[in-house]
């Protein structure tokens, strides 16, 4: 969509693009309090662990993954959605066939409102 403020998932030229670790990048969209980050996961690729303050949520949009957190390893697939809170510890293993997670973050990831590698941290 061209208008202000709408946007098209399956768009690979809208978001503002990162590349976290293991070959998975997302695409973020940000407002004044709530974030979106749109993680593509290849197959069996394996997220870096890591923790934020904010709170996420992630959503299975498309395929299947492995969240892990809070010592769980919780087999996912499209539909399945997880809460995160801010400070947890956390990371997904891609499943046999590539994943589209949306994750939403409040309040927004400062780290994630300029293109870039990896995670960030509110230091750099």
């Amino acid at each position: 969509m061209a208008e202000e403020g709408f946007f098209n998932l399956k768009d690979m030229a809208q978001g503002l693009r990162r590349e976290l670790s293991g070959g998975i990048t997302t695409r973020i969209f940000f407002g004044e309090n709530v974030m979106l980050s749109v993680v593509e996961v290849p197959a069996n690729a394996t997220a870096d662990t890591h923790s934020h303050p904010e709170e996420q949520w992630g959503l299975v949009v498309e395929g299947e993954c492995v969240r892990i957190q809070g010592g769980l390893e919780v087999p996912a697939r499209a539909g399945d959605f997880w809460y995160t809170p801010g400070g947890m510890p956390h990371t997904v293993r891609g499943g046999d066939e590539p994943a589209i997670i949306l994750d939403i973050f409040s309040p927004p990831r400062k780290a994630y409102k300029t293109p870039g590698k990896g995670y960030g941290t509110e230091e750099g």
